[in-house]
């Protein structure tokens, strides 16, 4: 069977889960062109405010297919650079997306798997979950922006172990280290994620976006020049529709209805 990426809707929220369960949610060509068209739809959606990936079964996403790579390395070399561009650009569609992503992660984060959960907004992981960077035991280096990712959050020892030596490391551990929002029992960490979801789909669409734009600059901005664009989309959602809603809300002690 194929790998495939289902999408549902659980209210406001587009749920996409892998599905490849021969090969533990490997992921394929197939699941990234489906995941860019996924963000696509939802991104022009207004009823969509958030989405949640997750995996099919107790195993998030065992990264790239093995079996796969093995067969590339008989192809010209153009056939796995091109299929890691479809990865990248499912990871750059995630990053830029305007609205939160949420990964809900049960099981194993294995690689490509693990990159993929790290460049979601927000990580629900269950007590069991167990995230490794395991590509140079097989003699392999990182795709999917994982160095990207992990060299943004952590000190470079630790990221140097967890990518040369390919060490497991578990969810707890990774919340005490900032890169895991909630550890959840097992089993519950879709279920976390949607009441997350829930909970981010009832703030304005519009300031999340901003926020999330916001974060990606931040890292290579100068002061000067990240003050600039605070500014800017302070102003910009000041005059917002959604900005009157909230601020009368607040006064008068109401839920706001953002639209």
């Amino acid at each position: 069977m194929a790998a495939e990426l289902k999408s549902a809707s659980e209210g406001r929220t587009m749920v996409l889960t892998i599905s490849n369960p021969d090969h533990r949610n490997a992921l394929g060509p197939e699941v990234y062109a489906a995941g860019v068209e996924a963000l696509n739809a939802a991104d022009s959606n207004p009823e969509v405010r958030s989405v949640v990936i997750t995996g099919a079964g107790t195993t998030f996403c065992a990264g790239g297919n093995l079996q796969r790579l093995l067969d590339n390395r008989a192809k010209p070399p153009e056939v796995q650079a091109q299929s890691i561009e479809g990865l990248h650009g499912w990871i750059e569609a995630i990053r830029t997306f305007p609205k939160p992503v949420i990964a809900a992660v049960e099981g194993a984060a294995a690689g490509a798997g693990f990159s993929l959960a790290l460049a979601c907004d927000f990580v629900v992981a269950a007590e069991n979950a167990v995230f490794v960077m395991a590509y140079s035991n097989v003699a392999l280096s990182p795709d999917g922006g994982g160095t990207w990712s992990l060299a943004r959050a952590l000190p470079r020892p630790l990221v140097s172990e967890l990518l040369m030596c390919g060490e497991r490391i578990v969810s707890a551990r990774l919340q005490q280290l900032g890169l895991v929002n909630r550890v959840v029992p097992a089993g519950s960490a879709l279920a976390e994620a949607l009441a997350l979801a829930s909970r981010l789909n009832e703030r304005a669409p519009n300031a999340l976006a901003s926020i999330k734009e916001l974060l990606n600059e931040a890292p290579e901005a100068s002061l000067t020049a990240q003050l600039a664009r605070e500014r800017e989309h302070f102003v910009r959602n000041l005059h917002h529709a959604n900005a009157g809603v909230g601020i009368q809300a607040f006064l008068s002690k109401q839920p706001p209805r953002y639209s």
